[in-house]
């Protein structure tokens, strides 16, 4: 396995030494570069394809948010941010996981944080290069006007949507959730993100959609019109039957390498909601989904995976494809469209 090459950019010295010194302790992982702007990192990007990119935002000519906005639109590369402004749950955070960093964390007040976290995610980040794909153009979908008819009603609604996403997702899940009507078949969802900014996020999501997005708590009716996210950290998200089906967070073991898992909600959604639910799949790194949501459609649910071109990741989308998975492949424009009208 070759070493991940990584190009640190950031308009502090010391600090540059800093992450250079911290990721040159693991053998897996070789520093090939070091900026102090966006310009010679944009140029060292060009001579040396670095596997990851480390990129402060505060910085002299271009901010680092902008810089990210130009690397994932022309040259599709995992960057992780490593900032004081990217501590967790800050609004900085959020922006650039939109834009698709594959991870933000903060500088650190000591050393061995940063020795102890960038490594492991240098390293997760360089796997995702080879399913990075560039971003495209035609920005978000606009959100329909309060008096547009939200859906066809001829067509029959399932009865739950769950939904997974990963690398990507944070801006994908904003353009899906801005296209969903105030009374949406309850919705489950599970995005790969740490424990400190799902809370954040289902606020930001909760903004741009007319359904209600909450973090779930565990034990919420699944109720028409509202929108659960699985909070970061150490329960895994599923649904219960009953009289009142709820939303449920339970202990466990990783499973696909994930806590939430994607394919643990799906698995849940197979078992106790069968043929009446739909399943998608988006942007991700990674198989974490794609049992689960062959489990759905084995069970008689409907299920949709985002398409190659329109994912930042095309791994999660990929892999449920090719083995089943996945009964329509989509841009992510036309997904909210396939899941309330059928076109």
């Amino acid at each position: 396995m070759c070493a991940a090459s990584v190009l640190v950019v950031d308009d502090s010295v010391t600090m540059r030494a800093l992450i250079k010194h911290a990721l040159s302790r693991d053998p897996d992982i070789v520093v090939v570069g070091e900026a102090s702007n966006p310009f010679e990192a944009r140029n060292m990007m060009k001579q040396l394809d670095p596997d990851v990119v480390t990129l402060d935002v505060e910085m002299p000519n271009m901010n680092g948010i902008d810089f990210l906005e130009k690397i994932m639109t022309l040259r599709p590369t995992p960057v992780i941010m490593v900032s004081n402004l990217t501590a967790p749950g800050a609004a900085t955070t959020l922006a650039a996981l939109e834009i698709g960093a594959f991870d933000c964390v903060a500088k650190p007040s000591a050393r061995e944080t940063m020795f102890n976290e960038l490594p492991g995610l240098i390293k997760e980040a360089a796997k995702a290069k080879a399913g990075m794909t560039r971003r495209g153009h035609a920005g978000a979908a606009a959100r329909p006007a309060a008096n547009e008819p939200a859906k066809d009603r001829r067509v029959r609604l399932p009865d739950l949507i769950a939904i997974g996403s990963s690398t990507g997702g944070v801006e994908a899940l904003m353009q899906v959730l801005s296209e969903f009507p105030a009374d949406c078949p309850p919705t489950v969802i599970v995005q790969h993100l740490p424990a400190a900014f799902t809370g954040s996020f289902a606020a930001r999501l909760d903004r741009v959609s007319r359904a209600k997005v909450s973090e779930a708590k565990g034990g919420e009716p699944l109720l028409p019109g509202h929108v659960y996210l699985a909070p970061g950290g150490a329960r895994h998200m599923v649904v219960k039957p009953g009289a009142r089906p709820s939303v449920s967070l339970v202990e466990g073991e990783t499973v696909s390498g994930h806590r939430p898992s994607v394919d643990v909600l799906f698995t849940s959604v197979a078992k106790n909601f069968s043929g009446s639910s739909c399943g998608v799949i988006l942007t991700g790194m990674g198989r974490d989904g794609a049992q689960g949501l062959l489990g759905m459609r084995q069970a008689g649910a409907t299920t949709l995976g985002q398409d190659e071109e329109s994912s930042l990741v095309y791994g999660m989308p990929r892999v449920a494809h090719e083995i089943g998975a996945v009964t329509r492949q989509l841009p992510l424009g036309k997904i909210a469209r396939q899941i309330f009208s059928g076109g």
